[in-house]
C-alpha cells in the first residue's frame, strides 16, 4: 500500500532569501542546506532542521497579500524545547494575528492535553510551536 512518510517541505515566498533563512535560523534553528544552495540562483532556498526532517523552500519573490494555502504551520517540540522557546519570546519580538506582541506572559496557550504559541513571522505566515508534553510544561510554567 502506498503511504507518504512525511511532509518534504512547505514553500514560501519571501523578498529576501537569505534574510528570511536568517529570521527561521534564530527563532526556528533552521538551517540552509549546502547541497542544495546553488538552486537559490533561480529556485527555493532549502532549510532544514538538524535532524533533516521538516524544510522549508524560501522563493524569492513577494509575499502574498493574504497569506492562503494553510492556515498554522505547526512545529512540535518536547517540553524542554517548549520551555526554551518560552525563554526566548521576550527576544524575538513575535506577534499574533492581530499584531499584539508576545511575550513570556501572554504567548503560551493551554489546550488541556497540548500546549501552543502561536505566532507570525515577518511576512505574515502563520506559525505554532507545540508540545503534547503537556505534564512536565505544566510542571516548569507552575514554578
Amino acid at each position: 500500500m502506498f503511504r507518504v512518510l512525511q511532509i518534504d517541505h512547505v514553500e514560501l515566498t519571501v523578498p529576501d532569501q537569505y534574510e528570511a533563512a536568517e529570521w527561521y535560523r534564530q527563532v526556528f534553528g533552521l538551517e540552509i542546506i549546502p547541497e542544495f544552495e546553488f538552486w537559490a540562483k533561480a529556485g527555493p532556498l532549502m532549510l532544514t532542521t538538524p535532524e533533516a526532517g521538516t524544510k522549508l523552500a524560501l522563493f524569492k519573490g513577494p509575499p502574498p497579500q493574504t497569506v492562503t494555502g494553510f492556515e498554522t504551520l505547526a512545529f512540535r517540540v518536547d517540553a524542554d524545547g517548549f520551555m526554551q522557546f518560552v525563554g526566548r519570546i521576550d527576544d524575538l519580538n513575535l506577534s499574533n494575528h492581530r499584531g499584539v506582541a508576545l511575550t513570556s506572559d501572554n504567548a503560551v496557550i493551554d489546550h488541556t492535553l497540548s500546549w501552543s504559541i502561536y505566532f507570525r513571522d515577518p511576512w505574515g505566515y502563520p506559525y505554532e510551536i507545540t508540545t503534547y508534553e503537556y505534564d512536565a510544561v505544566k510542571q516548569q510554567l507552575e514554578r
